[in-house]
């Protein structure tokens, strides 16, 4: 039976698989943030400003994804299908975040690093909870 150390070694792999899949759920505690709006200002024809205020947010990530979440939306609207990530900055007053997120947006996908696919952000978006345009 020269398959059988091969066939061990696999069930061993997935059993060990199998728990991390079991215990991989990460809990989010008691984060429940309150989105307060998003505001559009188109800079060029393909470069918008997002500005995206919540409270309760863990940090920039929460702000970013936010203006993420907006930028997707705003390109599918528009008749696009990609958006490059140009700069974020965000800002904390209080239990406030504010970020304002720039992004390029093109029907081709763009070159870059920070890119995006439109419909695909969206429909992520929806299964985090957070609110596009």
């Amino acid at each position: 039976m020269p398959h059988a150390p091969v066939l061990a070694s696999l069930t061993a792999a997935f059993v060990a698989l199998s728990a991390c899949a079991e215990t991989g759920a990460v809990s989010q505690g008691d984060f429940v943030p309150s989105y307060q709006g998003i505001q559009t200002v188109l800079l060029q024809d393909d470069m918008v400003s997002f500005r995206v205020a919540l409270q309760g947010g863990r940090g920039n990530d929460d702000v970013e994804a936010y203006g993420r979440c907006a930028a997707a939306q705003y390109a599918l609207i528009r008749g696009f299908g990609f958006a490059r990530h140009v700069r974020t900055t965000v800002a904390k007053t209080g239990n406030t975040w504010r970020g304002d997120a720039v992004y390029l947006i093109s029907a081709a996908l763009p070159p870059g690093l920070r890119t995006i696919d439109a419909e695909v952000t969206v429909r992520d978006c929806g299964a985090l909870g957070i609110p596009t345009i």
